[in-house]
């Protein structure tokens, strides 16, 4: 099989540290996580930025100050987040991006999310994109429901993303999106574009047994406080590198390498460093 990539979503925007104490929340602790986190097994970090209260932040100096840091404990790809927070304007969640990260997550429309409503506009998904590729940017492109694939695959016919090399991430499990289960990953799996490579973020209790299946189905996985802070039923997490860890060893059983930061570069069509 190829390499697998294990991406880490170190923080988000709606845990707090009262639900994990280890939630990593200044740049300081942001850079820790993603360090220990390279050395348990993983290639790439979703980066989400707080203020020091804790409360979410898109501001650019905030996120730059956190890649700097990471960039002086390891190699790790970082990715930002232009999803933000539930209610932040399109012209925000961008904000991020103006650094030229390596990659950005593109949601493909919207999303009941919980009680809320994560809205993406068409005009904005195209600006996000136009965006990312004026400035040299690999998108992730996040997929919450089915209509958000079929929204991908037509911009891949209408030529305004090319069909490789492409990313998409299924977020299976969170409350308004689909259901996280082996019938939905086929369906999905069944429609992604021919090249593609694709990762899945199991939401709570299913982040560990969506990781099993991509794992053993040639996928990538996705872990992190940001999609579950559980190391199983009624434990927390000790950190962000105890979930890869986990990953890393599910790998091994299936003979399964995983991928460094440089091998995930290359799987994700993103110049080496």
């Amino acid at each position: 099989m190829s390499p697998l990539i294990i991406t880490v979503a170190l923080t988000g925007a709606e845990v707090t540290r009262q639900q994990q104490r280890a939630l990593p929340i200044t740049p300081d602790e942001i850079a820790a996580s993603a360090e220990a986190c390279a050395k348990a097994g993983a290639a790439m970090v979703h980066v989400h930025a707080r203020r020091p209260d804790g409360t979410p932040s898109q501001d650019a100096e905030v996120y730059a100050e956190i890649i700097a840091k990471i960039r002086e404990r390891c190699d790790i790809i970082v990715q930002v987040s232009t999803g933000g927070a539930v209610g932040m304007s399109a012209d925000e969640r961008l904000a991020p991006v103006q650094l030229r990260p390596e990659m950005a997550t593109l949601s493909m429309g919207s999303v009941n999310f919980g009680d809320d409503v994560f809205l993406n506009t068409p005009q904005d998904m195209r600006h996000y994109l136009a965006t990312m590729q004026s400035l040299g940017v690999a998108p992730e492109f996040e997929i919450f429901d089915t209509g958000m694939l079929a929204t991908l695959n037509r911009w891949v016919k209408k030529g305004l993303v090319a069909p490789a090399p492409l990313h998409v991430d299924f977020v299976l499990g969170m409350a308004g999106g689909m259901a996280a289960n082996g019938a939905t990953l086929a369906y999905l799996l069944g429609q992604v574009p021919q090249g593609a490579s694709w990762c899945v973020a199991g939401i709570g209790a299913a982040q560990l047994p969506m990781a099993a299946l991509a794992v053993a189905q040639g996928g990538h996985v996705r872990v992190g406080f940001e999609d579950n802070i559980f190391y199983r039923k009624g434990e927390l997490a000790s950190g962000n590198e105890q979930l890869v860890a986990r990953i890393a060893r599910l790998a091994a059983e299936h003979d399964r390498p995983l991928a460094t930061p440089d091998q995930a570069r290359a799987i994700l069509g993103i110049a080496a460093r």
